[in-house]
Parts: structure tokens; C-alpha cells; sequence
């Protein structure tokens, strides 16, 4: 990916109007093979809590979902605190871009120090609106990338880095084809698929029933 596909905004990753929305419950529970749904690609896996944990939840986000945001807003830092940080929860976050934006954005992130990942996530939804719902999304993100270290060189050689583009689209295409996931946040709990912005209220029921 160069500047001029970035600068293109929603490019060929974008899915669907129906597959953005993101945040409508399935009917009927859907269960996902647990070996299967662990299996790694070319990239390192980007988790939180304890290996040994009870639970262990898998999240399929885009940047550029405001659903995701407002999950990683409201429903995140209490997981993180009673579930996570406590050994309950292992919590595993995996890519599933929706646009060209949004996989810049997790080109960044996985650009810099492997322990700053998450960090760089929270800050990318925290201030979601001011790099992704712009006019020029690549100098907005350019901005962010200065204040964490990169230098233009170094942010556009990461976003030509042929690796991690490949690696982000086997995870994203693999949760589509092999898992069913067409929307954000999808959360899989224990193999249980959870779909939308759950509330922390919601996410902690079904959390406890897998304990």
C-alpha cells in the first residue's frame, strides 16, 4: 500500500454498507473449533492476560468502526481491569480492516514496538475522529505517527511493508471465510461468537458462564 491508496480512503478492502454497520445480534449462537480459531498466521499475535486464563476472548476490530470505538470506550477498560489484569480473561486482538484507513492505521500499529501496540490502539480510537473521518486521513495519521516516533520516511516505508499487509489480510480474510465474520467488533468467547458493541454488563454474563 502507498499514499495514493491511502489517500483513497475506503479502497479495495471495503466491505459491504451491511457488513459495516456491524453492531446487529446474530439469531443463534455460533460456535468456532477452538484449535482452529487459534491457529497462528505470519504475524505475532496480540494478546493481554494470562496464557492459562479460564476465558479467552478473540475481538475482530477496524479502526475506522465507530462500534469498535465505543467498545474500547466503555465496555474495554472494565474487562481489562475485573477480567484481564486479574488472570480471567485472555484477551486476543485481531485485525479485520473495513477500509484502506483502517488498515494504515494497523499498519502503524504493528510498525512499532510490539509492547506498544496496544497503547497505540487505544489511542487511535480514543481520538478516531480526527484521523479517520477526514479529508486527508494520510496526514492526519502522519500527524499521530510523528508524535510516536516515525518520521514521514519511516511511516510511508510501513506502509509499503509488504509483510504485514499480508499478514493483516490473512487474518481478516480467514475470519471471513472460515470464521463468518462480516462485521465489528465480533467477539469470540470461548469459541461462542458474540456480534456488536456488547456493554460491559453483557460481555460479563456470557464471560461467567464460561468460567
Amino acid at each position: 500500500m502507498d499514499r495514493r491508496l491511502f489517500l483513497q480512503g475506503t479502497g479495495a478492502l471495503a466491505l459491504s454498507a451491511a457488513s459495516i454497520i456491524g453492531f446487529s445480534r446474530s439469531a443463534s449462537a455460533q460456535s468456532i473449533e477452538i484449535d482452529e480459531l487459534m491457529k497462528l498466521g505470519t504475524l505475532p499475535e496480540m494478546t493481554l492476560g494470562a496464557d492459562d486464563a479460564p476465558v479467552t476472548i478473540v475481538e475482530y476490530a477496524s479502526m475506522t468502526c465507530g462500534h469498535c470505538a465505543n467498545f474500547h470506550k466503555n465496555t474495554y477498560p472494565d474487562l481489562k481491569k475485573d477480567y484481564i489484569d486479574t488472570g480471567k480473561v485472555r484477551f486476543v486482538f485481531r485485525e479485520f480492516p473495513l477500509d484502506t484507513v483502517a488498515l494504515g492505521a494497523f499498519m502503524m500499529a504493528r510498525c512499532s514496538p510490539e509492547d506498544k501496540y496496544f497503547e497505540i490502539v487505544d489511542l487511535l480510537f480514543a481520538d478516531q475522529r480526527s484521523w479517520a473521518f477526514t479529508d486527508d486521513p494520510y496526514n492526519a495519521m502522519l500527524g499521530i505517527a510523528k508524535q510516536i516516533g516515525f518520521t514521514q520516511e519511516t511511516f510511508d516505508a510501513c506502509l509499503q511493508n509488504q509483510e504485514i499487509l499480508d499478514g493483516i489480510t490473512w487474518v481478516k480474510d480467514r475470519a471471513a471465510n472460515d470464521f463468518g465474520v462480516n462485521s465489528t467488533p465480533t467477539l469470540i468467547v470461548n469459541g461462542e461468537v458474540q456480534r456488536g458493541a456488547l456493554s460491559f454488563d453483557e460481555l460479563e454474563k456470557v464471560v461467567q458462564s464460561k468460567m
